[in-house]
């Protein structure tokens, strides 16, 4: 199944003559030989754009190839502009599955005789089309006889059998990767290969996208800077899910955020500000915040509102994670090399023996170039592969756990590009973060920390002189039993050691036997033998 797969994604490169995107003298010579020699798999679509081609192989290979594609389109500073315009249509265009189809599983999943009774429309013709799922609008029927306007979100049918296969061709790569690639410990391939693994499965339950979105919610509810839409929990299946639908401009439609007079300056610094938020804030962020699934409402363009729709891929971070990530923004915005150098070290992102002046160093020639320089002025491709040279020379290793944070990292890079290209990254994420690490230390934490326990130490305090009573009582006894046990494993030790004492003079009396033996000495023979045995059956009894 795996060869098959891959040699079928092998075939879908050349069909849709993907190999004019490597430039010759970067070929070696073996590659340009199996050009020649697969002459049956000619480029197919020579009438098409080198984009619109990439595009097309990228959309027949599925849904994992698909978000990859995603993922490029948000890189203007890496892409040319023509293959980024063709990869951003894999945002919310990808070819649908016929709507008869996904009304049937829509009836089949809510357990509805016909669509009509709960939704009092539904429109067949998709309103929008991604990788994993459509989704098709209706007119929902509530209990006080209303009606509400909702999207449903299908999976397409069958898409989990051929996410698999992919997987189980992406964990045969990883292994060849980690056993054969100089970097290939280091990178970790089959751990990232199994964090991708787990996202996207569990982005085929909408059960699960369901409860994160809802979680997302009530995480900003209130707030000014993000919105996520109403999710109809009890009409949520694991294929199906209902929610709100919103009218918003797509976030990447930057012509019509203009013309309705939207602060592009303060939208962008609230992009990130909401990214910090949910990482720092509420450990739990919204992880594929590709163009494709942030809106900007159409009211008050003054005072510009996210709305954030698609939340099945989510990240999570650790309280150890967080804190250590913060730390290291705060000492880079710092330029505080030293403690960023430190702070890997004591996380054990590097190895015990890296030199800190060294790794002090190298951080700071990468790193330096770019400060108080606006987005449009830094070569953020060029910076990412100067920190995977450095980390390949100091041996650092992948984090998996961190994998989603630096695509979604990614993401908002290349959104803030694209809304104003002036905004000063670190400017704007510098105070906030500043403000969390403050609130994670000193008296602040603690107090916060007391208030926490508080209702623990209330349920145990009235237990206290009981279990003070205990203690005393059964301390001086538990120190006699562990006195005893120590004193037994000194006599084993003692039996042990006179055992191998024995054994080794019983082996010695032997070889000297052997050796008078055949100098022709019989009695000495005879009494290192007698020897042997006493020593020989010491052992034994001992």
């Amino acid at each position: 199944m795996r060869i098959s797969r891959f040699y079928q994604i092998q075939k879908t490169m050349l069909q849709y003559g993907l190999d004019e995107l490597l430039p010759k003298h970067w070929q070696p010579w073996y590659a340009r030989l199996f050009r020649r020699c697969a002459f049956w798999l000619r480029n197919r679509y020579p009438e098409h754009a080198v984009g619109a081609r990439l595009r097309l192989a990228l959309q027949s290979l599925g849904p994992v190839w698909i978000k990859f594609g995603q993922m490029l389109s948000t890189r203007r500073d890496l892409l040319p502009a023509a293959l980024v315009d063709e990869l951003s249509i894999l945002q919310d265009k990808v070819a649908p599955f016929p709507g008869e189809e996904a009304q049937r599983l829509i009836e089949q999943a809510l357990g509805l005789k016909h669509i009509s009774d709960l939704f009092a429309d539904f429109d067949v013709t998709p309103l929008a089309s991604a990788s994993i799922a459509q989704v098709h609008t209706a007119q929902l029927r509530q209990d006080d006889g209303r009606v509400a306007d909702v999207v449903i979100k299908v999976i397409r049918p069958g898409i989990r059998k051929q996410i698999l296969a992919d997987l189980a061709l992406m964990d045969s790569l990883a292994q060849i990767a980690a056993r054969f690639l100089p970097d290939g410990k280091r990178l970790r391939p089959r751990e990232v290969v199994a964090e991708y693994r787990k996202t996207i499965l569990d982005e085929l339950d909408l059960q699960r996208e369901a409860a994160n979105a809802i979680q997302l919610k009530r995480n900003f509810e209130g707030s000014d800077s993000l919105y996520i839409p109403l999710v109809y929990a009890d009409h949520c299946r694991n294929n199906v899910m209902v929610m709100e639908r919103i009218y918003g401009i797509p976030v990447s439609d930057i012509p019509a955020l203009q013309a309705q007079g939207t602060d592009m300056e303060l939208l962008a610094k609230r992009g990130v500000e909401v990214f910090f938020t949910q990482v720092f804030r509420d450990s739990f962020f919204h992880a594929d915040m590709h163009p494709g699934n942030i809106f900007v409402s159409r009211e008050h363009p003054e005072n510009p509102l996210y709305i954030g729709i698609d939340c099945g891929i989510v990240g999570t971070l650790n309280a150890e994670d967080k804190r250590y990530l913060a730390e290291n923004f705060v000492a880079f915005f710092n330029r505080d090399y030293r403690k960023v150098a430190q702070l890997h070290l004591d996380s054990g992102w590097v190895p015990a023996h890296t030199k800190v002046e060294e790794f002090e160093s190298a951080i700071r020639t990468v790193c330096e170039p770019i400060f108080q320089k606006p987005l449009a002025e830094i070569s953020f491709g060029q910076v990412l592969l100067n920190l995977f040279n450095t980390a390949r020379r100091f041996e650092m290793q992948v984090q998996p756990q961190l994998v989603l944070l630096q695509k979604t990292l990614l993401y908002i890079e290349g959104l803030g590009r694209q809304l104003y290209p002036q905004l000063d990254l670190w400017k704007t994420a510098k105070p906030f973060l500043e403000n969390w690490v403050k609130q994670q230390v000193g008296l602040p934490a603690i107090w916060r920390q007391v208030k926490e326990n508080l209702p623990f130490w209330a349920e145990k305090m009235p237990q206290m002189p009981e279990l003070f009573h205990r203690y005393l009582q059964q301390g001086p006894q538990q120190q006699q039993a562990l006195l005893l046990q120590l004193q037994q494993l000194q006599l084993q030790q003692q039996q042990s050691k006179r055992q191998i004492i024995n054994a080794i003079l019983a082996a010695a009396s032997v070889i000297s036997a052997s050796i008078t033996f055949n100098q022709g000495s019989p009695w000495l023979t005879a009494l290192l033998g007698v020897i042997a045995a006493f020593f020989t059956i010491k052992t034994l009894l001992a």
